[in-house]
């Protein structure tokens, strides 16, 4: 193969893998099922706007399993990322930010890694992570399957409402100013 084949091939898996800007965006005005999330994404028709979210259990960077459940009545931000997806790096500084500006009010950020426990805990101290950050691997893409994205894009978000109820999904990365708007309406 030539060199230019290679690149070719190489830039079609890495937008297959989802990495990519794609903002194909949903919102809605207005939505805890048990066992795992990996049973869920496979048994259950996926969550969407105005669905109650899929319960999950994950290990954090610490090494402690986290169910979602210990931030019920909170506002969620739930980001489905990597380290070496380029948007999902670019996102993070305003996550630290409004997760600082708002945590007191009630929000709450986690992330869900679909990574490697060493790169996502260099990540984590080099960018101040100021908030929970869970590693699933490929437990992480089914959790995400069961949160509604269908094509595995990273980075993907969704922001869950106080009662539990997927208020507004992302695909692609979350401008400061649109997450902003969607987190303030819901506190």
């Amino acid at each position: 193969m030539n060199t230019k084949t290679l690149f070719l091939a190489g830039l079609l898996s890495l937008s297959l893998a989802g990495c990519d800007r794609n903002t194909d965006k949903v919102s809605s005005e207005v939505a805890e099922s048990s066992s795992t999330a990996t049973q869920q994404a496979v048994a259950n028709k996926p969550a969407g706007v105005g669905d109650q979210r899929p319960a999950f259990t994950m290990t954090d960077i610490d090494g402690q399993q986290r169910t979602i459940t210990e931030w019920d009545n909170k506002v969620l931000v739930i980001n489905f990322w990597a380290t070496w997806c380029p948007p999902c790096r670019k996102e993070t500084p305003a996550f630290v930010e409004l997760q600082y500006q708002y945590g007191d009010q009630g929000l709450q950020f986690i992330g869900v890694a679909i990574d490697e426990m060493d790169n996502v805990i260099n990540f984590t101290d080099t960018y101040g992570v100021n908030y929970p950050m869970l590693i699933g691997n490929l437990d992480a893409i089914d959790v995400s399957k069961a949160y509604g994205n269908r094509f595995g894009s990273l980075p993907y978000t969704v922001i869950v409402d106080r009662k539990g109820v997927i208020r507004y999904v992302v695909r692609g990365e979350l401008e400061k100013h649109v997450a902003e708007k969607q987190i303030k309406a819901l506190l």
